[in-house]
């Protein structure tokens, strides 16, 4: 028997220190040849890092949240002949050593039988599956959907027990905790609703959650916001996209209301060119961009990312609309490159539904502006002395002072505004 070590690899790009994200083995585990054993972080790009062989883990080079040097140790591995460590014969364990000691000599016993193979990852799966203990005051894993459900159903995920990795809460759990829930479990989780709690939980800023805290603490220390907020009726906006989806929708997909936003700020940077700009502080210098390099602020069960849809000039709205659903599916699986992540000259965030009457979006550094779209209501409005009902819909960006007026920044999203409130314009332009 020897020992493998398998080291940090080098990703690339100058990048000479990663963050250890999750491991996904631990001491004593089988491993199989390009098994994943851990999850590294460099920027917002996550990387799996793969087993090169068969074995037994020995040891793990670090613990999450650490940060780790390209070709530190990131694991030692038991394995079949003479490894990749000098002198790397394994020694028995004293235990073992004893057992020896005491075994009968020269009796003639069968031949043991072979070791059996490195679990694969598919071998793995049912020993997952397992249900995660979970004390009070623990925090559960689920992603939006499965919260989402457990409130419509009415259950509290702290009672329901989570068979996915980490101990994560599935659809398949949810429906298992509910099936099984009775009036005496009704009962039960009733009384534990209005039991007293004294519990505290510290929980590491790690992984990509460290990033966005940095992220966002350097923009604000940096970057002197303003805010600026504008009603826009999207009544005739909204009744295009209806008829275009009625008509190309199922041969050129459905279209939301972000494309037509994509577009709306894309003609109207080529009137405030300063605004689709980086701005270098230690420089002093603003870089003005001719291309487009629309960050789509999109939120992952890790937290917030922004995908880049890089020249969104060259776009129509079907084109907009593929790339942003693409580069989103790639953010919340984890998927996302290194390029997809960054180079964005100015982002656009959204709640969606969830949206507000107004936000003060946090500028993504080094950028100078962000457009917020809030969500769409209709509301009673007076159009020639009339009340009538309009879809309105608000616009909240943010600038930074230091290199937009205040005056262009209004002109810039009444221009927004324009566009939106009479959307053929948008396609004449």
């Amino acid at each position: 028997m020897g020992i493998h070590t398998i080291k940090m690899p080098d990703i690339g790009e100058g990048i000479a220190e990663v963050e250890l994200v999750a491991w996904h083995v631990k001491v004593g585990d089988l491993v199989a040849e390009d098994q994943i054993l851990a999850d590294v972080m460099t920027d917002k790009a996550t990387v799996e890092i793969p087993s090169s062989v068969a074995g037994k883990v020995l040891s793990l080079g670090g613990t999450v949240g650490q940060v780790m040097a390209v070709g530190s140790e990131v694991i030692r591995i038991e394995v079949e002949g003479a490894g990749n460590v000098k002198d790397s014969a394994v020694a028995p364990s004293p235990a073992a050593a004893a057992a020896a000691a005491a075994a009968p000599v020269a009796q003639a016993t069968p031949a043991a039988p072979p070791s059996p193979p490195a679990p694969t990852r598919r071998e793995n799966a049912p020993a997952a599956s397992a249900p995660h203990a979970r004390q009070l005051g623990d925090k559960p894993i689920a992603s939006p959907a499965v919260r989402r459900r457990a409130w419509d159903l009415g259950v509290e995920l702290q009672f329901v027990p989570g068979t996915g990795t980490a101990g994560r809460i599935t659809h398949d759990d949810l429906d298992a905790f509910s099936a099984r829930a009775g009036q005496g479990a009704a009962a039960t989780q009733a009384d534990q609703r209005y039991a007293e709690r004294n519990d505290e939980q510290a929980v590491p800023v790690i992984g990509l959650r460290r990033k966005i805290a940095q992220k966002m603490q350097e923009s604000k220390r940096r970057i002197p916001h303003f805010a600026y907020v504008e009603e826009v009726d999207v009544t005739e906006l909204e009744a295009l996209r209806a008829k275009l989806n009625a008509q190309h929708g199922k041969t050129r997909g459905r279209l939301t209301m972000l494309p037509f936003v994509m577009r709306a700020l894309i003609l109207a940077v080529r009137q405030f060119p300063q605004i689709n700009a980086r701005y270098d502080d230690e420089a002093a210098v603003a870089t003005q961009f001719g291309a487009v390099h629309l960050g789509i602020a999109t939120q992952s069960e890790a937290g917030l990312m922004v995908p880049v849809v890089r020249h969104a000039e060259t776009r129509d709205l079907w084109a907009c609309a593929a790339e942003v659903t693409r580069l989103a599916e790639a953010a919340r699986s984890g998927k996302a490159t290194r390029d997809e992540l960054s180079g964005s000259t100015i982002t656009i965030t959204s709640l969606g539904a969830l949206g507000g009457i107004l936000t003060t979006p946090v500028i993504n550094h080094p950028e100078v502006a962000i457009v917020g779209v809030n969500r769409m209501v209709e509301r009673p409005m007076i159009r020639n002395g009339a009340v009538v009902a309009r879809l309105m819909m608000n616009l909240s960006s943010s600038f930074d002072h230091r290199v937009v007026d205040g005056l262009h920044a209004a002109e810039f999203v009444q221009l927004i505004r324009g566009y939106l409130e009479c959307p053929a314009t948008l396609f004449v332009m």
